[in-house]
This record gives structure tokens, sequence and C-alpha cells, in this order.
């Protein structure tokens, strides 16, 4: 009876272990909401795909130093619903990108919107985004 008690305990707790990340992983936390930054770039790759929609482009800096950035949108059916479609950006491509930038200082942010050389802008509303209004 113990040795099965312990048994599903060592479960629980390995179940609880396995699943924290994935519950950590659906808040904006990792990101500053605070402030909204903009980049001009490149687009190397577009993932149309699930659990989140990414866009891969590359910012020169100020000393001309390529970086390559990953702003991270919501999952597919998600932005399917604002029209993004998976043809939509292609390597190449000329952006300037706005979201929140991750607070560990890497070059990933929280997508906002994605304006085209000919002023299209494609926008990015979450709900979250406005729960305290």
């Amino acid at each position: 009876m113990k040795t099965r008690s312990l048994a599903l305990f060592a479960l629980a707790v390995g179940l609880l272990m396995v699943s924290a990340p994935i519950f950590a992983h659906h808040g904006a936390s990792a990101y500053d909401s605070k402030k909204l930054t903009t980049l001009k770039g490149t687009v190397t790759d577009y993932l149309f795909m699930n659990p989140h929609t990414e866009l891969v482009f590359e910012v020169k800096d100020a000393s001309g130093k390529v970086e390559k950035w990953t702003a991270e949108a919501a999952s597919l059916v998600t932005m399917s619903r604002f029209g993004w479609t998976k043809n939509m950006f292609k390597p190449g491509d000329q952006i300037t990108v706005s979201g929140n930038c991750a607070k560990n200082g890497s070059y990933t942010m929280r997508l906002s919107k994605v304006v085209l050389p000919n002023g299209k802008e494609f926008i990015v509303q979450r709900g979250e985004d406005y729960a305290d209004q």
C-alpha cells in the first residue's frame, strides 16, 4: 500500500514538473510590455505554425553588425482570423516590425505590428493585451 501511494505521488510530482514549462509558456511576462520597440529589417523566414507563428528577420545595428531577430505572434488559427496567410512574407522582404522585446536581452519580441514598404500594416491584437482597459 505504501509503495503504491509513493508511486502515485512520484508520478504526480513528475507530471507537475513536466507540465510547469507549458503553463509558464502562455504568459507574456517574458516580454517588456511597457515598451514598444520598432525595427526595420529583412525577412529570413516566416513560420506560419502552431503553437506560435514566428517571423524571423535580420536587422543591422548602428555598427553594421547583423542581428537575427524572432518576432513571436499568436497561433496559426488566430493569425488566420486576423487575415494572415502562410505566403504573406518571403525571405528578402523588407519590413518594419513593432513589438515588446524579451526582458532577458535576447533578440526576441512579442509581435504587435508589421508594416510593409508600401505602408500596408498587419496588426496582431490579443485579448490579454486589453485585459486592464
